[in-house]
């Protein structure tokens, strides 16, 4: 133990003899605390992502009591300390808006409140990199307590899994081959209890890149929200932080640049989130580490793609992947590629957590001779049209090598209102093109970027097609779809310049996106484009607007990023 009680920072408001120690102690009593209950004792913030709006949280209300009986049963004291809830789906424009807040807000409730170390509840898409990033800035023991994935879903003899097979019979729909009722059956059936997508999108792989990160206890990423393990491992994570508090165990002791290797490797493993590029680099950043877009490639070239789970793979979900021996039975089979050393929450190194891992269903966590493919689950394109680069999952298509006719929308409403129209020139070999939907244009960079594909082409037995954007996708999503391109049109990037019938070159394995048009063509369009009117003037989207960066740089705040120390609060 590095810490004594008097070495507390809640020494600072209950432990001193003054005037405004006396309003702090008083004001505990006032909620029914004696003073012996938290006396020399780490003050535990529990940062609570529930609400009654976060459909994947809704068990969070009782996870926070078995959290807090942990803090207890190892001598903390516990409060609970709501925060932003983020619900994917339901906050608009996009959550990813929002991200930046939430991250803000965890640093300074653990900032300007007497916390001596907290424990995270997240695992809805943007909640899990906002409190990690907060944390990592304030640099208090902080342990993560991921949400845990939803069951499967169901409709009649099918299997459903999130998003994926939302975009799926919405295709169907479209084309005429499923009915309205079958529709609503779907939505019935989709969400059959607490937790994340369970499909491999964006939760899922924030959940596991928290766990090989380090912020964890083993094993917590996979489990299923409403299992039993589930609600013990939040207790586990209550009585860990108690211990990290004494041993003074930091975020930043745990994230290093290695670390973050092993949440590359992980995330190409598992065909994870497109979205999860954006966040590892604003993570990174937090931490005064640089995480440059080429370092994923060089993984991506390295690193076999082993979880069969939708939408890369082409059956299971991830119930099934947590039976089958979860993210350390995945992790097992690539220990040539991980840093083994890395230090984790719960004391030990990444390595040390990692015996006795097995997988016990080779069909749905492949072993290293049997991957679902070689390489190359995320792929980072760049070229004349993404100068800073864009991104592929390109284990979710089969269209590797294309070249095509841009059909532009210049935004989302403009891509409504003619994607289904018969009069649009459009046929299969044709790129889509949306602008307007990056990080300032969306504004916040929303999930627009699985354009659906045309109506007159469902028709015809179209389902996947190239599309480019600016905009991010649900990482449930498939299909050929590069985003993320940087820099983004709202500010004058290539983007912005393509016309209807350019000719747009997509290369997966030669890394390129090219517009086929000259340099001098190029430089008489951006002499003519000119710069749209900024989207808020007050409020907080008049703060998103003046300092958030493009997609390549993580989107995080340029007053956010780095390790610059911020005073404690003076006590008065």
């Amino acid at each position: 133990m590095k810490k004594r009680p008097d070495d507390l920072r809640s020494h600072r408001w209950f432990g001193v003899t003054d005037l405004r120690s006396f309003g702090h102690r008083s004001r505990t009593a006032q909620m029914g605390y004696d003073r012996s209950d938290y006396a020399g004792k780490p003050v535990i913030a529990i940062v609570n992502t529930w609400s009654d709006i976060n459909h994947c949280h809704t068990h969070f209300r009782q996870r926070a009591e078995e959290v807090k009986r942990g803090v207890w049963q190892a001598g903390g004291f516990p409060l609970e300390m709501p925060a932003m809830a983020l619900a994917e789906t339901m906050q608009k424009p996009t959550t990813m808006m929002y991200r930046n807040f939430l991250a803000m807000e965890t640093e300074e409730l653990l900032r300007s409140y007497p916390a001596d170390g907290a424990v995270l509840m997240a695992g809805c898409d943007k909640t899990t990199p906002a409190l990690v990033m907060g944390a990592t800035s304030m640099n208090l023991p902080a342990i993560y307590m991921p949400a845990g994935p939803m069951l499967k879903g169901h409709w009649r003899d099918e299997t459903l899994g999130s998003g994926s097979d939302t975009w799926k019979y919405w295709a169907e729909l479209r084309a005429g081959n499923i009915s309205e009722r079958d529709w609503q059956e779907i939505e019935d059936g989709i969400a059959r209890s607490p937790g994340t997508c369970m499909t491999m999108g964006t939760a899922a792989t924030m959940m596991a890149l928290g766990e090989v990160l380090g912020f964890t206890l083993p094993g917590a990423s996979s489990i299923p929200a409403p299992d039993s393990n589930h609600a013990k491992m939040a207790a586990a994570a209550g009585k860990r932080i108690v211990e990290m508090v004494w041993e003074d165990l930091r975020p930043r002791d745990i994230l290093t640049r290695e670390s973050f290797d092993n949440g590359i490797v992980t995330l190409m493993a598992m065909g994870g989130s497109t979205n999860a590029l954006i966040h590892l680099v604003a993570m990174a950043g937090r931490a005064g580490i640089k995480l440059p877009l080429e370092r994923f490639n060089e993984f991506s070239a390295q690193t076999p793609l082993l979880a069969n789970v939708r939408p890369s793979g082409d059956k299971y979900l991830m119930e099934d992947f947590y039976y089958a021996g979860g993210l350390r039975a995945l992790l097992g089979e690539l220990k040539d590629l991980l840093y083994l050393k890395a230090k984790t929450v719960n004391g030990k190194t990444l390595g040390e957590n990692l015996e006795g891992a097995r997988i016990y269903n080779e069909d749905v966590i492949r072993p290293r001779k049997n991957p679902l493919k070689e390489s190359g689950g995320l792929v980072v394109v760049r070229g004349n049209l993404a100068p800073n680069g864009a991104v592929i999952k390109a284990s979710a298509t089969s269209i590797i090598k294309h070249t095509g006719k841009a059909v532009v929308f210049d935004d989302y409403n403009d891509m409504a209102a003619r994607i289904d129209r018969d009069d649009l020139e459009v046929d299969a070999s044709s790129v889509l093109v949306l602008r307007n939907a990056g990080p300032l244009g969306g504004p916040g960079m929303p999930e627009w970027g699985m354009l659906p594909v045309p109506k007159k082409l469902l028709k015809q037995g179209v389902r996947d097609m190239v599309r480019i954007s600016d905009a991010r996708m649900s990482g449930t999503s498939y299909g050929c779809c590069v985003l993320h391109v940087a820099p983004e049109s709202f500010v004058g990037g290539p983007l912005a310049l393509v016309r209807n019938g350019d000719l747009i070159e997509l290369d997966v394995e030669k890394r390129q996106l090219n517009l086929k048009v000259s340099a001098e063509e190029m430089e008489r369009r951006k002499s003519a484009w000119k710069p749209p009117v900024r989207k808020y003037e007050r409020s907080y989207g008049a703060i998103f607007s003046r300092h958030v960066k493009q997609a390549d740089e993580g989107c995080d705040f340029d007053f956010l990023e780095g390790t610059a120390p911020v005073a404690e609060p003076e006590i008065h």
